[in-house]
C-alpha cells in the first residue's frame, strides 16, 4: 500500500490542512509577490505555517509550492531556482510534519494554455511538471496533490509527469463553479467527467478544491462520488469571497465551516480540508467534528 492507502487504513476519514495564502498574507506577503520565494528567503515562516496545521490536527499538510513550476517562476525571474524552491518547500513541510502528518506536495496550474488554445505543447507541459514533481519527491514529500486545475488536459499532463519521475501517490483536483447548467470548470469539464478521466489517467485520489464554499462542495462531492471508487479529496473555501475595504475576506467561521462536515462526509468525501480563507482554527474545528462523529 502507498502512504495514502496506509493512512486511510488507519483512519477512514482524513483531515487535510487549510489555506496557505491566507497565512502568508497575514505574515506580510504582498499582492503580486511570489509566495514560493519564501521557501528560500523566509523558511522559518513557511515552517511555522506548516507546523500550525500539524498542531491543529491535520493528517495531511501541503507545501508552499503551488506556483512552483518553471512556467510561473520565470515571471518572477526565478526559473533557474525551480528545483531548489520545490525541494525546500517539501523539506520545510516535512520538518514541520515529522511523524505526525503526511506531506502532499502542491502542484498548481501553470497559468498557460495548452495547444491548440495556447502555445504550450503537451510535451512541454509534462516536462514542466516533471521537473517540479521530481524536486518535490527529492525534498521528502509523501505524495503529490495536483490542485485548482481548470483544464483537464493540463491536469492529466501533471499526473503523467508525476508518474514519470516518482512512485508517490498522486491526488488530482479540479475547481468547479456553478453555472446555469450546473457545476463545471471554466473549460467546461463537469465533476463526474473529471472524476472518471482523472482516475483513468492514473490518479490515486480525485477531488475538488477552491472555487466554492462548503455548501456547493457538498454538491460537487455528490456528483463525483458515483463516478469513481477512488478516495475523494475535497477542500472548500471558507464561504464566498467578499470585498471589504479593498481586501478579499472569507467570513465563514470555523464552527460554521465544520458544521457542514457531516454532510460533506455523507456526500462521499474521504479527505476533507480547507482552501481560501480557512485557517488552523477551521482545521481544528474539523478535527473536533470528526471526533464527535466517531463517538456517536
Amino acid at each position: 500500500m502507498n502512504a495514502l492507502q496506509q493512512a486511510l487504513a488507519r483512519k477512514p476519514i482524513l483531515i487535510s490542512d487549510g489555506a496557505w495564502g491566507t497565512q502568508l498574507a497575514a505574515r506580510g506577503l504582498a499582492a503580486g509577490d511570489c509566495p514560493e520565494a519564501w521557501n528560500l528567503d523566509r523558511p522559518d515562516d513557511i515552517r511555522a505555517i506548516a507546523a500550525a496545521y500539524v498542531a491543529a490536527g491535520s493528517d495531511i499538510i501541503l507545501t508552499n509550492t503551488f506556483g512552483g513550476n518553471r512556467l510561473k517562476l520565470v515571471k518572477a525571474n526565478l526559473a533557474d531556482r525551480t528545483a531548489q524552491i520545490n525541494r525546500e518547500g517539501a523539506r520545510l513541510s516535512r520538518e514541520a510534519a515529522g511523524d505526525a502528518a503526511l506531506v502532499f506536495a502542491s502542484i498548481g496550474p501553470t497559468g498557460e494554455f495548452m495547444q491548440p488554445l495556447g502555445l504550450v505543447s503537451e510535451e512541454e507541459m509534462t516536462a514542466c511538471f516533471a521537473e517540479q514533481a521530481a524536486a518535490l519527491a527529492e525534498g521528502g514529500a509523501d505524495g503529490i496533490v495536483i490542485e485548482t486545475m481548470a483544464d483537464l488536459g493540463e491536469a492529466k499532463a501533471a499526473i503523467a509527469a508525476a508518474r514519470q519521475v516518482c512512485s508517490l501517490p498522486v491526488v488530482a483536483c479540479m475547481t468547479f463553479e456553478r453555472g446555469p447548467r450546473g457545476f463545471a470548470t471554466i473549460m467546461g469539464t463537469r465533476p463526474e467527467q473529471a472524476a472518471q478521466e482523472l482516475a483513468g489517467a492514473g490518479a490515486d485520489a480525485v477531488g475538488s478544491n477552491c472555487g466554492s464554499g462548503i455548501v456547493n462542495m457538498i454538491e460537487v462531492a455528490r456528483l463525483m462520488r458515483p463516478a469513481t471508487d477512488l478516495p475523494l479529496w475535497i477542500k472548500p473555501n471558507a464561504g464566498l469571497p467578499q470585498l471589504v475595504g479593498g481586501q478579499t475576506v472569507f467570513r465563514e467561521t470555523p464552527d460554521e465551516f465544520a458544521g457542514f462536515f457531516p454532510e460533506l462526509i455523507a456526500a462521499g468525501a474521504t479527505i476533507a480540508g480547507g482552501c481560501c480563507g480557512t485557517t488552523p482554527d477551521h482545521i481544528r474545528a474539523l478535527v473536533a467534528k470528526r471526533l464527535e462523529l466517531h463517538d456517536r
